[in-house]
């Protein structure tokens, strides 16, 4: 039964939370043996033994995409959530759904667990593996995941909302700006701060959300998701809260310069004489002046500044604007130019009858690596979104229609599925199936054959992603 700790015990479960993936963490980067993964093992043992006394037993459990503790959701400030993602990205790898701590432990049956730990993801049946290496440690007892989807659309519902407030917050500042208005900053760094919150909570559910677009108003959606994917990327990447908070707020802002270039330019239903086009690029410059009359000089200014600016100039300096000394193009520049050039592909506009399929953007991007696009990031990217982006419709080799749902990040190439026609060809509102599944011979029960587009079908995506 639930019951609520008290305040100083709700304390400690939080550092016994955020010390476990500490020396799981390091224990993947030094040797068990190493001075800093023995220490972060003793202060566990420690807290764990104190907090015994009190509460008899500890009981850390993954429900969805949250952690328990004694029947209890962590709730984390913002400097553990990446201790917190690592922990159920982890755990949910080798599928440990619960984690029973009978009685008092010592630092020998810590370091029997990392050592299975480090080696269960070489054998075909982690959990199974760690379960028999622990068997004999009777103060500890693991419990196999299970699949929790009660709460998943209380979950799809808190991320929608989530991007709708980021949409609804960049239409506002645009509005405003464009009036010489006063921008609310700290408000958009509210939503930021969410979208972060959602991006470690809910990764999947949330770029599901970004391949619904509305192209009448895509400057509005357009950064928004740039955002979002920016900072998806940035964690990615291993960025810590306040680097992802500064990334989120320049990537809201690296279209701001949009705002000057004329209405029937921007929404032109045909392809750009090189007038108009000239207008267009301009608008990274008339960002720059956007921000700086937005506030006082500051770092965070500068960094929006610069990434306003250099978003689309390519590693190499193909793009534009042009300038005469080249440097290397900032950090944040870099991984905004890839999330803009991404969701721009995929996005419908006014001038196109289609948008490109998540996969042959991906396909596109991959072509630039090294000379427009920053090949580590972008590897980085590749795998945030998958092989086959979600949004993807495929075709599988039992005849079957389904859109890639989430992304299976042990391997790229099996994603799992929502199925939304059979083999007989009648659409149904069918089962998320997932590719790694075996069919008992050795191999898949299901495998992608090839790709096609939505839009061919006239599939909505927001009936499935919303």
């Amino acid at each position: 039964m639930a019951y609520s700790m008290d305040i100083e015990n709700a304390g400690k479960a939080v550092e016994i939370i955020n010390q476990l993936a500490i020396f799981l963490r390091t224990a993947r980067i030094h040797n068990i043996s190493n001075s800093a993964v023995i220490a972060a093992t003793d202060k566990f043992v420690d807290l764990v033994n104190e907090l015994i006394d009190l509460e008899h037993t500890i009981v850390i459990e993954i429900r969805g995409e949250y952690l328990y503790f004694n029947a209890n959701r962590i709730r984390y400030c913002p400097e553990h959530l990446l201790n917190l993602d690592y922990l159920i990205r982890e755990f949910k790898k080798i599928e440990i759904g619960t984690i029973i701590i009978h009685s008092k432990i010592s630092p020998e049956h810590i370091r029997i667990f990392i050592e299975l730990f480090l080696k269960s993801d070489q054998s075909e049946a982690p959990f199974e593996y760690m379960r028999k290496g622990m068997s004999g440690i009777f103060c500890i007892e693991l419990k196999k995941i299970q699949d929790i989807s009660e709460d998943n659309f209380d979950r799809k519902k808190i991320a929608r909302k989530t991007y709708f407030n980021a949409v609804s917050s960049y239409k506002d500042m645009f509005q405003k700006v464009r009036s010489d208005e006063k921008i609310n900053l700290k408000k958009a760094k509210r939503i930021i701060t969410s979208v972060i919150g959602q991006i470690i909570e809910q990764e999947q559910i949330l770029l599901g959300i970004t391949t619904i677009k509305d192209y009448d108003e895509y400057t509005y959606y357009h950064s928004a998701n740039v955002s979002i994917l920016s900072v998806a990327l940035g964690r990615r990447m291993g960025m810590n809260h306040k680097m992802l908070i500064d990334l989120g707020m320049v990537s809201l802002f690296h279209d701001l310069g949009k705002i000057k270039i004329p209405y029937e330019v921007l929404n032109k239903p045909a392809k750009l004489s090189e007038s108009e086009w000239s207008i267009v690029k301009n608008h990274p410059k008339w960002g720059v002046k956007s921000i700086l009359k937005m506030r006082s000089l500051d770092p965070l200014t500068m960094n929006a500044a610069l990434v306003a600016f250099e978003h689309h100039m390519n590693i190499d300096h193909s793009g534009y604007p042009q300038i005469k000394h080249r440097g290397e193009l900032d950090l944040f520049s870099r991984i905004v130019s890839i999330a803009d050039q991404y969701d721009a592909m995929i996005s419908k506009r006014v001038y196109t009858k289609y948008p490109m399929s998540p996969d042959k953007a991906l396909r596109e991007l991959m072509e630039k690596s090294g000379d427009k696009l920053d090949s580590l990031i972008l590897k980085f990217f590749v795998n945030m979104v998958g092989l086959y982006p979600i949004g993807t419709l495929v075709v599988l080799n039992s005849r079957e229609l389904g859109l890639v749902y989430e992304n299976n990040q042990e391997a790229l190439h099996r994603p799992r599925i929502m199925i939304i026609s059979d083999n007989n060809g009648n659409w149904i509102s069918g089962p998320v199936v997932d590719l790694k599944e075996k069919n008992g011979n050795s191999g898949y029960l299901r495998t992608i054959i090839k790709t096609m587009h939505p839009k061919q079908y006239n599939i909505n995506l927001a009936e499935y992603f919303l």
